[in-house]
């Protein structure tokens, strides 16, 4: 039961909704498609069912809304190849009237066409999307600016009543294994966050100080109570985005 065999046995398609050729660049699983083809395609017809729930992923929900009374910015890490699929549904309830910057990692794994095409779809939805690469540290500069933008009211605030700036608090959620360690660690310029190609590594909140201007919170993998639909779990399984324990293929 690991992600090799699920990817083969599910099979594999092209990126482009036009064109049913494999793309030139790579032949990746059904799980990286345009957004016409991810929500219209269904990968689990006569598949197993999908279940996956660790405990401390349960505590780590519970205590989400105390966590995030504490920051300024909610930086939404989601996975470039399944933006819909690693979108969790309490995302917007927990982020209220802070800060949101929507950060899509994994960049690298993803052709331009296919993300041209959910930028497109996504700022369709009023979300403007960053591209990162936690590997190799592309976007990682205009990730921070970003999140300096989307706090900025906080230091205007404390201007305005005359008292002293502060680095800008801000927390990192996403699924297990969406690379939020490692783009901590790029943010920080050296390994601060444990990371591995391993869902469920990070297992608590930690605060992290880049430097004087952000203080990040890195914090457990979040996968949705009430489970997803099927189709958007095996997009997660097919990207390693859940550990192997949730199938058996």
């Amino acid at each position: 039961g690991n992600v090799a065999s699920l990817t083969s046995s599910i099979g594999f398609v092209s990126f482009s909704p036009q064109n049913a050729a494999y793309t030139a660049r790579s032949v990746l699983p059904m799980a990286v498609l345009s957004p016409e083809v991810s929500s219209s395609h269904d990968v689990t017809t006569g598949r197993p069912l999908i279940e996956w729930y660790p405990g401390h992923i349960a505590k780590a929900e519970r205590m989400m809304g105390d966590v995030l009374a504490m920051v300024d910015v909610v930086v939404e890490l989601r996975d470039a190849r399944i933006p819909r699929s690693t979108a969790h549904p309490l995302l917007s309830e927990w982020v209220g009237t802070r800060g949101h910057v929507l950060a899509l990692n994994r960049m690298d794994s993803a052709p331009e066409g296919a993300l041209r095409e959910w930028e497109e779809a996504l700022r369709a939805e009023g979300k403007v999307p960053c591209f990162v690469d936690g590997k190799q540290g592309t976007g990682v500069r205009e990730l921070k600016q970003a999140i300096l933008e989307a706090g900025r009211h906080v230091n205007e605030r404390r201007k305005r009543r005359g008292i002293n700036s502060r680095p800008v608090r801000a927390a990192i959620l996403g699924y297990p294994n969406v690379g939020k360690s490692a783009i901590i660690n790029r943010l920080v310029n050296r390994k601060k966050a444990k990371s591995e190609n391993r869902p469920g590594v990070t297992r608590g909140f930690t605060w992290i100080r880049i430097d004087a201007q952000v203080q990040l919170l890195d914090s457990p993998g979040i996968i949705p109570a009430k489970q997803v639909t099927q189709a958007a779990a095996y997009h997660l399984a097919m990207c390693d985005d859940i550990g192997s324990a949730a199938y058996d293929v």
